[in-house]
């Protein structure tokens, strides 16, 4: 999994924008606004993605690269490392789901903007 990968995945998704709020090396992709992707662009070893508590544990039970969020709430982030015992298709189909996860919880009126 590259960075460039990555991003071009996240932003093909409908309504993805990404920027870097934090610092010139943290990047940040979201939908409506919330954040559902969180990466460092110059050291590109792990994405902190939003998950289901109870999947968040099972997946932290079956995978080493996958720990609790790094500066995230740990009950609901996983960092999940790029370059560990982490398939690239779950690493992508984890993003699925934590955008996803985003994307229920926006108000009505914007989930139309985005998805007309």
């Amino acid at each position: 999994m590259t960075l460039a990968y990555f991003r071009e995945y996240c932003l093909a998704k409908p309504g993805v924008s990404e920027d870097t709020p934090f610092d010139a090396n943290t990047l940040c992709f979201r939908v409506g606004g919330k954040i559902f992707a969180i990466t460092d662009i110059e050291q590109f070893d792990f994405i902190n993605l939003k998950c289901d508590p109870e999947q968040a544990i099972e997946l932290r039970e079956r995978f080493s690269g996958i720990t609790p969020g790094y500066h995230m709430n740990k009950k609901l982030w996983n960092s999940v490392s790029v370059l560990g015992d982490v398939p690239d298709q779950l690493i992508l189909d984890l993003a699925d789901q934590s955008y996803e996860l985003i994307f229920a919880s926006l108000p009505k009126k914007l989930k139309a903007e985005i998805l007309p």
